[in-house]
């Protein structure tokens, strides 16, 4: 006879948040540390949980720390539905430990170590089928919450470094079709004019089309918002059939990417928040 399910305990429930917040501190340090030896740890404060209801579990807090405006740990995918007791327990640990806070924030404006030449490769991670849809009323600006992804869009040297890697994908890409004329002629907008235009790279099809791509990066996994100026909404609706916006994620880590094309409205969820925006599901 299969035993009962329980709900997860006050304590579990602490135990397992401690667990993963520890994780991420060592995460951000950039100290090595292995999950399965945290889960194995965790477990005998557990009434009789599986590695596996363990790993769940992990997955409802990595969604939690992105409703609360951080990031999670990598290699743990947000779930779609979370414990609702995970919400006011996470928040208790990090405000016992405002240092992970800090942490965290601050990896958000740390620029780049590694050259970004040739990181992408040239097939798209895909759309992530999980998207959580960040709410205005979670941003920092209204309620001092943390917000690392509208911190990370100030990261001028994490922007630059994501608008490089897709510029030396395009020309890889290009090269290796056997269109180096067009390759040659792929034109940094933003550097070379300014931010004005309402993209970053001036890039072209095969067939010699103009690509007009914007870049946006984050460190993060790729369900992180991102930020779409007015301008680059108007240049998206007014050149839709040759405009991309490419979205770099796990920057500096596993990049990789994923592209939407043509008008922006169309393709992704917009929130009046100048705007806040993430891929719309399929």
């Amino acid at each position: 006879m299969a035993s009962k399910v329980t709900d997860w305990s006050e304590v579990e429930v602490a135990a397992t948040v401690g667990s993963y917040l520890e994780m991420l501190r060592q995460e951000v340090l950039g100290q090595p540390y292995v999950k399965t030896h945290f889960r194995k740890m965790l477990l005998p404060l557990l009434s009789n949980r599986t590695e596996s209801a363990v790993e769940f579990k992990y997955q409802n807090i990595s969604a939690v720390l992105m409703k609360l405006g951080l990031r999670p740990i990598r290699g743990y995918q947000p779930a779609q539905n979370y414990q609702q007791s995970l919400i006011p327990e996470v928040q208790r640990q990090l405000a016992a430990t405002p240092s992970l806070i800090e942490l965290v924030l601050a990896e958000a404006l740390q620029a780049p170590t590694a050259s970004p030449i040739g990181t992408l490769d040239f097939s798209s991670a895909g759309i992530p089928s999980i998207i959580f849809p960040k709410a205005s009323k979670w941003t920092s600006e209204q309620t001092g919450r943390p917000d690392y992804a509208a911190i990370e869009a100030r990261n001028r040297a994490l922007g630059l470094a994501g608008e490089l890697a897709v510029a030396d994908l395009e020309y890889r890409r290009l090269v290796k079709a056997g269109k180096a004329y067009l390759a040659r002629k792929i034109e940094h907008v933003s550097q070379s004019r300014g931010d004005g235009d309402g993209y970053d790279i001036l890039s072209f099809e095969d067939s010699g089309k103009e690509k007009l791509i914007e870049v946006k990066t984050t460190k993060s996994r790729a369900e992180t918002p991102f930020f779409v100026t007015a301008n680059e909404l108007k240049v998206s609706k007014e050149q839709s059939d040759i405009y991309q916006l490419v979205r770099v994620f796990n920057f500096g880590h596993n990049p990789a990417w994923f592209g939407l094309r043509g008008n922006l409205e169309a393709t992704c969820v917009l929130e009046p928040n100048g705007f806040t925006a993430l891929p719309r599901p399929a």
